[in-house]
């Protein structure tokens, strides 16, 4: 049995030294070459390749649809779970046509207004506080003007504190999540159509909070914008 090429492979009985040179014969790749298992895992980890490419470009593209869902996705989780005081959406019309108001319970609400360094508006609630009881609808307006002189896209997120009265606290319309567009010198009222669910005076965590604030915090519509968690700005 004679010695050869790279590793030192064996070659067969009475083969000569010089057949080294012609492929197939011995040598690493000669090896590899007439192995027919050797050239199944090649073709196993090519099919692999191919495979893991695939999943990485869809990958790819699933986080740029996600981006887009951001928004959507981000607001409906925060009003499912009332994480950091979101407030709830508003329940079906016979629900609230049925509501009883519960008198002896009367709260108030306050309202706050931010705005972030990337939006240069004046932002500000028209009414400073309201008395409310559970069960019963309330209507709030805040005013958004643009000083620029270029149109800018804005967009707001919420909450109210304390953080788990979010959850009592529906919202029938407002202007949260949506992007408005306000242009050079611009001001519009923006309305916040609300009521707080009679289950409030129910839950003994409630039995001690008679004052609640809402606020909204105002961006600039980037893209790339991420928006803070409800609560934790």
């Amino acid at each position: 049995m004679a010695l050869c090429g790279r590793g030192w492979a064996r070659c067969a009985p009475g083969l000569r030294l010089g057949a080294l040179s012609r492929p197939g014969l011995c040598g690493t790749r000669g090896v590899r070459g007439s192995n027919p298992f050797t050239r199944q895992q090649e073709e196993e980890w090519r099919r692999r390749n191919r495979s893991a490419v695939g999943y990485i470009a869809a990958a790819a593209v699933g986080m740029v649809g996600l981006s887009y869902a951001a928004v959507p996705l981000y607001r409906l989780y925060c009003q499912t779970t009332g994480l950091g005081g979101t407030t709830g959406a508003g329940r079906s019309a016979e629900r609230i046509e049925r509501m009883e108001p519960v008198r002896e319970r009367r709260i108030r609400v306050t309202f706050n207004a931010d705005t972030h360094a990337s939006i240069q508006w004046n932002f500000k609630p028209q009414q400073s506080e309201i008395y409310v009881v559970p069960g019963e609808t309330a209507l709030a307006f805040y005013k958004a003007k643009n000083p620029t002189d270029k149109p800018v896209i804005g967009i707001s997120t919420y909450n109210v504190v304390p953080f788990e009265a979010g959850q009592y606290f529906n919202k029938i319309q407002c202007f949260c999540f949506e992007e408005q567009r306000l242009n050079p010198q611009e001001e519009v009222d923006m309305p916040v159509f609300f009521y707080i669910d009679p289950e409030f005076a129910e839950d003994p965590k409630m039995a001690k909070v008679d004052l609640i604030t809402l606020s909204y915090t105002f961006f600039e519509a980037k893209e790339g914008q991420k928006l803070p968690l409800p609560g934790y700005q």
